[in-house]
């Protein structure tokens, strides 16, 4: 398996010496490893403060492994994680050894891509802002179904004027730190990228435009005749963008473009992100809702998507040499 270990502070290189070597000897102790090799870390970020991110991997002989997700999730791992301070991601060697090859990327939008849920922006437009959110955190916690949800919170949306996209672009949606860095660095390595949302198609476009992404899903709004407002209702004849169609699109987009599950990333915060998640070769939870952490096959907490490059297996020169490029 490998590991990519995220230090928050910088830390010297003999914290990053001390806290992989605990690590390497908690999951030989708790998991029973055997032969296990620890291999030197190599480190993918350092500056003047010290090491932000390193890669090692640890090999074993043992026929019974456990897999990557149960390790990670262990409570020797979180209570190493909070000795040392770092976060720790795991992968199989296999899938890791894969990014080198162009794949595809699926991203969900709200929350991951951009930093807004932005259908509580179109609720602050008509004064229900307080009643959406709390259906959308109900959502995102997987405490009611997505479907559901989104009815409920699009039908407080009738009234709001079609003008509100142009506004939400101009000056309220921003970018998550790192995401125009992260596609440009993908795009420039050959990858496909994707925009899967449970969010509305004028965004998503929107979104996949201006970071070059080759498709985009989203939910279709309907408004009135004049154009001029939203009708609280959802196209009849279109497909709801819930956790299993966005599983099923990562799918046929996949295997359109011929890429292997294993050379599939998805990246995403929210419950309904989760059987995508699961179904990519790395599913990541970003900055994510705590019962998506725990669900999900890694975690990344780091608040900037362009860090997505170092479990990919690229190093800091790597990636400043791809944003370099036109």
């Amino acid at each position: 398996m490998v590991l990519t270990l995220f230090y928050k502070p910088p830390v010297s290189t003999d914290v990053v010496a001390d806290s992989i070597r605990h690590l390497h000897s908690v999951i030989n102790k708790t998991y029973k490893f055997q032969h296990a090799v620890l291999s030197p870390y190599k480190e993918l970020e350092k500056g003047d403060e010290g090491v932000r991110v390193v890669v090692t991997t640890i090999v074993s002989t043992s026929a019974d492994c456990p897999d990557v997700r149960t390790v990670s999730k262990g409570r020797e791992v979180a209570e190493a994680e909070q000795k040392f301070g770092f976060e720790a991601v795991f992968e199989r060697k296999n899938i890791y050894d894969s990014h080198r090859a162009p794949g595809l990327a699926v991203f969900d939008m709200d929350s991951t891509l951009i930093q807004q849920e932005v259908i509580d922006e179109l609720a602050a437009a008509v004064g229900v802002k307080d009643k959406v959110s709390a259906i959308t955190k109900r959502a995102m916690e997987g405490e009611i179904d997505f479907t559901e949800s989104l009815k409920l919170r699009v039908a407080l949306l009738e009234g709001v004027p079609t003008t509100v996209w142009d506004e939400l672009k101009e000056s309220t949606i921003k970018f998550t730190p790192g995401a125009r860095d992260l596609t440009k660095c993908l795009k420039q390595l050959g990858w496909k990228m994707a925009v899967l949302s449970g969010g509305f198609t004028p965004l998503a476009s929107w979104v996949a435009h201006e970071l070059k992404l080759d498709y985009y899903h989203a939910n279709k709004l309907c408004i009135s005749e004049d154009g001029a407002h939203l009708t609280g209702k959802l196209e009849p004849d279109s497909d709801i963008i819930h956790a299993e169609r966005k599983q099923a699109l990562l799918l046929r987009i996949a295997a359109g473009d011929c890429i292997p599950l294993e050379r599939v990333v998805a990246v995403g915060d929210g419950a309904n992100d989760l059987p995508m998640l699961g179904t990519a070769g790395l599913g990541i939870a970003f900055d994510a809702k705590p019962k998506v952490q725990m669900e999900a096959p890694a975690r990344l907490n780091t608040r900037n998507l362009l860090d997505v490059m170092y479990l990919l297996g690229y190093d800091k020169k790597a990636i400043d040499g791809l944003l370099l490029e036109p």
